[in-house]
């Protein structure tokens, strides 16, 4: 089955449209249920792992049987009253207008209704908007196409990374989708950096957007909040239990939509205490000096590794041009001598609607350096030019 990831925070199936589109079918077969993830002909909300998805549920399946019963109760009286009163069997219309006892049995039954469920309404509304007492916040920022993370407050402080769709995904999507036999439960939901979070700690997250709007969205915790560029939005989740969840940015934000997963990696205290030990030394090692005097020939391979993460989502791996996205292979602003042009779009971004470049100001001095670089003395264009990280520093004081 094809898996659709909806508004409503579930994951549908939908049966296959055309029988003679084998390689669909093949893919399908294949198909395998992904813990945290989409089932195969799942039909109901995740299961939830957090307090909040709990009560979500609870909520949900409370307001279902309360409207069927409505349902089945006003539409049994109605069909009954048309069946036996109806006039092939003799009934004569009543003759009569108001009925004080049936106006107020209509008007007090519907706002009792109405009160006995918006009460537990109410008190996960609220729930879901207490962020107070966090044990983590973390900033997340939605862009074209990918998400950042900032590990603001809490264990982890001062982290911060890119989570974009892996690579090989990206590559197996572009060859026409996984190929018979592929164990597909993760396709397109495979990321090359998860969010990590402790298990059973408050997490508050706090959300915007630099160019449009984005929604970031994990059925099994139950959140789901808009990104919105300008604006700061904030909701929480505490994951009940270690493992991995998936989610999409549920809004549609550009070509580039279906290739924006989200994947949150739950540990235990202890190990989550090791996997901030180790992106600190991460971070540390790559606190390069800005000072630093770079080679073409060192910065053109760096720039290689950051062009194949960051850039070939839009910009093809051969600088060629596809659709509104202009070529960099040729481009004026690239050969340009005055290289501050450049530095100034991978910093600001650009507007210009379907052609339209995201900021790149979270990549480190040398990493855009090293980019334009790359961009400056690859395919035809050997101009032998290159970008000093202190340029960066520079342009972006």
């Amino acid at each position: 089955m094809i898996r659709i990831f909806s508004k409503s925070l579930q994951w549908r199936p939908a049966a296959l449209l055309a029988l003679g589109l084998s390689g669909v079918a093949n893919v399908a077969h294949a198909a395998t249920d992904l813990a945290g993830g989409p089932s195969v002909n799942q039909l109901n909300l995740h299961p939830p792992a957090s307090g909040i998805a709990a009560a979500q549920s609870e909520l949900h399946w409370m307001m279902l049987v309360i409207c069927a019963v409505i349902f089945v109760a006003v539409f049994s009286v109605m069909f009954y009253s048309i069946w036996k009163h109806r006039k092939s069997v003799g009934h004569k219309p009543a003759d009569f207008h108001e009925s004080l006892t049936v106006e107020v049995i209509w008007t007090v039954v519907p706002f009792l209704i109405v009160i006995g469920m918006a009460l537990p309404a109410t008190k996960v509304v609220i729930a879901m908007k207490d962020t107070t007492n966090a044990d983590l916040t973390v900033k997340i920022t939605g862009m074209q196409w990918r998400w950042g993370y900032d590990y603001l407050r809490g264990e982890g402080e001062g982290i911060g990374f890119i989570s974009a769709l892996d690579r090989s995904q990206r590559i197996l999507s572009d060859e026409g989708g996984p190929k018979a036999g592929y164990a597909v439960n993760d396709y397109l939901l495979k990321v090359d950096h998860p969010m990590v979070v402790p298990v059973g700690k408050k997490v508050r997250l706090i959300l915007t957007a630099n160019d449009v709007i984005h929604s970031w969205a994990v059925p099994s915790f139950g959140v789901h909040q808009d990104a919105i560029p300008g604006f700061v939005r904030d909701t929480w989740f505490r994951a009940d239990a270690v493992g991995d969840y998936y989610g999409q940015c549920a809004k549609i934000c550009g070509k580039e939509h279906a290739y924006m997963p989200i994947h949150v990696k739950v540990l235990s205290a202890a190990d989550y205490t090791q996997w901030v030990a180790a992106e600190q030394k991460k971070i540390a090692a790559l606190a390069e000096d800005p000072s630093k005097v770079w080679d073409v020939a060192e910065l053109t391979k760096r720039g290689e590794a950051v062009y194949a993460a960051n850039c070939v989502a839009c910009h093809q791996a051969n600088g060629k041009s596809l659709g509104p996205i202009k070529a960099l292979d040729g481009s004026a602003v690239v050969l340009d001598a005055d290289k501050t042009s450049q530095i100034m779009v991978l910093l600001n971004g650009r507007t210009g609607g379907a052609a339209a470049m995201p900021s790149w100001k979270q990549l480190s001095d040398t990493d855009i350096a090293a980019v334009i670089t790359y961009t400056k003395n690859s395919w035809s264009n050997k101009s032998g030019q290159l970008v000093q990280p202190a340029e960066v520093a520079l342009a972006r004081n």
